[in-house]
């Protein structure tokens, strides 16, 4: 792809993304649909949330509800860039770890997850939105430098 069309087409498979959380379009997501058991979380934090996080990385067990780590994936692959992925990955694993830790933390995990259940739309959009946004701001200031 030109390298010139690069920062584009990833703003707008975010807005795309963001058009999609929002159910303005509908779009399927690839994805092996099955969720890694709450019991995996339960019987040890620190190794379940590892193991969480590799099933999920790897795409062993990926249900994913919202688009932005798709769209994260393509920027990060039209950026070629290596600390951008670096970056990228690092932030998707922290992020992907508080969900987890903040529920066991929450030590009334049913309750937390009927809250979450209810803020994920707004969450999914506001996610989007932001990625969006920081690829806009990016692409202004010419990061990634090529």
């Amino acid at each position: 792809m030109p390298e010139g069309w690069r920062p584009a087409v990833a703003i707008a498979a975010a807005l795309l993304g963001v058009a999609r959380d929002a159910g303005l379009v509908t779009l399927r997501l690839p994805q092996n649909a099955r969720q890694v058991p709450q019991d995996v979380l339960q019987r040890d934090l620190v190794r379940g949330a590892l193991q969480f996080g590799f099933e999920l990385g790897t795409g062993v067990r990926t249900y994913v509800s919202a688009s932005l780590p798709y769209v994260a994936a393509l920027a990060v692959l039209l950026a070629n860039d290596v600390g951008t992925a670096l970056l990228t990955g690092l932030g998707f694993a922290l992020g992907r770890a508080v969900t987890p830790a903040l529920r066991y933390a929450s030590r009334a995990g049913e309750e937390w997850d009927d809250r979450l259940q209810d803020r994920l739309p707004l969450l999914a959009v506001g996610g989007g939105a932001v990625l969006a946004a920081a690829l806009v701001v990016l692409t202004l200031r010419g990061f990634p430098a090529s």
